[in-house]
């Protein structure tokens, strides 16, 4: 039962990713392939918060969504912003990636910085395996913020305004949604989401300049997974990416996981393209 509680909280840190993507995807029909960046520096800022200059606990929580907010709202006027189209965005985010990952090394190297929980770090014995609290924790929470996303998306005006945007931006407009105000706070509410989450994710991932790159790549394929645009097939999909990983490295052995996590979105692919919870789009020409 160990490898399954690990699973699941490595997994969680993708649903992370996943959703971030999805309320972009959702927003300006593209994707920020800096996101993965954007929770990193959110986990080294926890890092500086609780180790360089020993912030409480509920400083620390908001020093990092409020620094990682920043850095989107900046990443938006630059890379988003400025360019047309959404395959431009796809090279303009990238190079706000590469740009995040060189900064991070300029700022604090690249070695491996070991992030304490906050909190209590104590390990408890759950339905016959061992699991951290912090583990606990992130799973609990990612779970809750999937919920009320996906209740915010299709409750809420400004939800259904976002809905109206994906499926058609131009019609939005008409209609009187402020179509830009709203896409920047998405975007910058993803920002908001990578940061305060840094607390949750640090212990588990720690602070290395290369985590960008990895959780980008696990994230996309939770979207894969999941179906582009679904916040349950977020939260499925990096659950599901989470747990092939923790077992098939368990039982297979650290060669692995990578190979089985893509046989797995493979098959499901070929069963159902749009992935679990993704659907397909009917336009009349």
């Amino acid at each position: 039962m160990t490898p399954i509680w690990s699973g699941l909280a490595i997994g969680a840190v993708y649903v992370l990713v996943a959703i971030g993507y999805n309320i972009v995807y959702i927003a300006y029909t593209t994707f920020n392939f800096a996101h993965a960046q954007l929770m990193m520096f959110g986990v080294f800022v926890t890092y500086w918060a609780t180790v360089t200059v020993d912030l409480p606990i509920w400083l620390t929580f908001i020093a990092c969504a409020a620094a990682v907010a920043v850095i989107a709202l900046i990443e938006e006027f630059i890379a988003i912003r400025p360019v047309k189209g959404a395959h431009a965005h796809l090279v303009t985010t990238l190079g706000a990636a590469t740009l995040l990952d060189g900064v991070t090394r300029l700022i604090w190297g690249d070695q491996v910085l070991k992030v304490p929980a906050v909190g209590s770090s104590a390990t408890v014995t759950l339905l016959g395996g061992r699991v951290s609290i912090i583990e606990l924790v992130l799973i609990v929470s990612i779970i809750a913020i999937t919920g009320f996303i996906t209740l915010y998306s299709r409750r809420s005006l400004t939800g259904l305004a976002l809905l109206a945007m994906a499926e058609d931006r131009d019609a939005a407009l008409l209609r009187g949604i402020n179509v830009k105000r709203l896409a920047l706070g998405a975007f910058v509410f993803t920002g908001v989401l990578a940061g305060i989450t840094g607390p949750l994710v640090g212990p588990k991932t720690f602070a290395v300049a290369t985590l960008g790159a990895a959780l980008a790549l696990k994230g996309f394929v939770a979207v894969a997974i999941g179906g582009f645009g679904s916040m349950p097939g977020a939260l499925i999909g990096g659950l599901v990416v989470g747990l092939v990983e923790s077992l098939s490295g368990r039982w297979l052995g650290s060669d692995f996981p990578t190979v089985i996590v893509f046989c797995v979105l493979l098959l499901i692919l070929l069963l159902k393209p749009t992935g679990l919870f993704g659907t397909t789009r009917e336009r009349v020409v």
